[in-house]
């Protein structure tokens, strides 16, 4: 039988890091939406080290689904559901609700159309004071905050003109225009940042 199992090594290097932060934000048992889950490495350490959630993985493309099933069926684990055919760009989610969603290492490596479907669509999944978190390589005032995140976003750019590494302030702006307080800021390795923003009570109309 082929292993359709794709291995991604930042997801292992990255994967218990992330996972410190997410059990110091998320609340204390729901639904997990993993959102762009690629190989599908992360679902399923957040599956082992956070029992009490349930783990829904997505990807839109049909290769890393069936990664990340294959590492679901391998793992035995009984607490993450089988991957969602799920495009952030899109107006309807094949799901109705989450109470956190995670997102790594997906929005500079997508056009910046996906970053804007990503917090339309948990401004309409999350409750009130749902945490989004959002994983990866940041501008900072628009400067790049190392010489690696600067080649990486030439590199990225040179691939695709609609792809880059984006402003932390853009990024912010775009969170509060769908309804998300400030972000808790917290500094990874390898310069990257953890951003996690809460959806806000929406305020009645005078």
């Amino acid at each position: 039988m082929t292993d359709t199992r794709l291995n991604a090594p930042a997801a292992l290097r990255n994967r218990d890091l992330i996972l410190e932060v997410l059990r110091g934000h998320l609340p204390p048992q729901g639904l997990i939406l993993e959102i762009a889950s690629g190989s599908g490495q992360h679902c399923i350490r957040f599956g082992e080290g956070l029992p009490n959630h349930i783990i829904q993985p997505s990807d839109p493309k049909a290769a890393a689904r069936a990664s990340i099933d294959a590492w679901i069926a391998d793992s035995g684990l009984a607490n993450i559901r089988p991957a969602l055919a799920l495009d952030a760009t899109a107006d309807v989610w094949p799901i109705a609700a989450a109470d956190a969603i995670v997102c790594i290492n997906m929005i500079h490596i997508a056009p910046w159309k996906a970053a804007q479907g990503l917090f339309a669509g948990a401004a309409r999944l999350l409750p009130v004071r749902g945490a989004l978190y959002l994983y990866g390589p940041f501008k900072r005032d628009g400067r790049h905050t190392a010489p690696s995140n600067e080649a990486f976003d030439a590199s990225l750019r040179e691939e695709n003109s609609d792809w880059g590494v984006r402003d932390l302030e853009t990024i912010a702006a775009l969170a509060a225009s769908c309804g998300f307080g400030a972000a808790n800021i917290i500094e990874m390795p390898a310069n990257n940042l953890s951003l996690i923003f809460q959806k806000e009570e929406q305020q009645k109309a005078a």
